[in-house]
């Protein structure tokens, strides 16, 4: 058998829907046919979800290290051995704690390159803030561990035909503004198509970039972001090659269905660009995370605390994120492959007499 792509799951908060939805998931076992996975959580838990919602039973291969993953079973790396006080729909530090242990202890796995990527289930924001977590969410915890220097994190939301990236992330409204300047939208915009071309393989990604102000600025009558930050570095990002246009007013580009003419969607801030997305995609959207050397995916939803417990919890979502995982590792490796030293890949593929002729060395 090839290798099947290994990827890491964190059980997020146990007060919310993770182990509802990965129960669920994995209750279909053709999965293990397309990628080998290891569950980062509360063997515990997942027992206590299972008979709280009268599901099947589901037969899981407890391991106390990665290292003991077996290809074509449901791997649960048991890396909470403590019993968690579970209180379904309800945050609580005890949940946040064990959603850091386990989101911690695959980040390391994931460094060590003992998995491949790494999917995350929804964590409390808050419950989950200590002296060992001090972020935003995990977009920003996994900047902090994976950025290489000069490197930024960019979230991204994507379907199989629709993708909206985000210019800021988790920042009040009333700090957005003055994130908006030219070199973080060209920086976002520079980012945002190397991604499409290297983890989704568009070969010349068209992207379409939201203004901040209502009728995107009327020229600076409602306001002077778009003409001091975002029409200049969309006319530098054109003269680097990356093909961008805009500013869009966001309501009228997406209530005229104008975001299907492009390849993605640069939005300004967090609800400008999630609203109309999760609209268009709640079910089957993912959160990916562009931008750093590692791959990371997770269901574009939260803890939904309100359905925890009651067994309504869609895992179309959390489906989905596995399989884009799996899709941009797999673009990754291929798209590396390809473009690594061409000139060397031209004359010596063969593997004869590489030291005839060396084209990537100057006389």
């Amino acid at each position: 058998m090839s290798h099947l792509v290994k990827i890491g799951i964190t059980h997020g908060d146990v007060n919310g829907i993770g182990y509802e939805i990965l129960l669920k998931t994995f209750s279909d076992t053709r999965l293990l046919e397309l990628f080998n996975p290891v569950i980062y959580g509360s063997s515990k838990s997942a027992s206590y979800h299972r008979k709280a919602l009268d599901l099947p039973s589901l037969n899981l291969h407890i391991i106390s290290r990665v290292e003991d993953a077996h290809t074509g079973k449901i791997n649960l790396f048991n890396c909470i051995k403590e019993e968690i006080k579970i209180d379904l729909g309800k945050p609580s530090t005890e949940a946040g704690e064990a959603a850091y242990t386990a989101l911690n202890d695959a980040v390391q796995d994931l460094q060590d390159a003992k998995i491949d990527a790494l999917v995350t289930l929804p964590i409390n924001k808050d419950s989950i803030q200590s002296d060992k977590f001090r972020f935003r969410g995990h977009t920003e915890f996994l900047e902090n561990r994976f950025a290489r220097q000069g490197e930024k994190a960019l979230m991204m939301f994507v379907t199989d035909k629709f993708r909206v990236a985000l210019a800021t992330t988790h920042l009040p409204i009333s700090e957005v503004s003055k994130h908006i300047t030219t070199a973080t939208i060209l920086g976002k915009l520079r980012t945002l198509n190397f991604s499409l071309k290297r983890d989704f393989r568009i070969e010349s990604p068209r992207i379409a970039v939201l203004g901040l102000n209502p009728h995107a600025g009327e020229n600076g009558l409602l306001g002077k972001e778009e003409v001091e930050a975002i029409i200049p570095a969309i006319t530098e990002a054109q003269g680097k090659g990356i093909l961008c246009v805009g500013p869009f007013a966001a309501d009228g580009f997406f209530g005229t269905g104008r975001y299907k003419e492009f390849d993605a969607v640069l939005a300004m801030y967090h609800d400008q660009g999630l609203i109309p997305f999760k609209t268009f995609a709640m079910e089957s959207g993912v959160n990916y995370t562009a931008g750093l050397p590692i791959v990371r995916t997770s269901p574009d939803h939260g803890t939904a605390y309100d359905i925890a417990g009651k067994n309504e919890a869609s895992d179309e979502s959390f489906r989905q994120a596995m399989y884009v995982a799996v899709d941009i590792f797999k673009n990754r490796r291929a798209y590396d492959e390809a473009h690594e030293n061409p000139l060397r890949k031209m004359f010596f593929d063969r593997g004869k007499d590489d030291e005839k002729l060396d084209l990537t060395k100057g006389e």
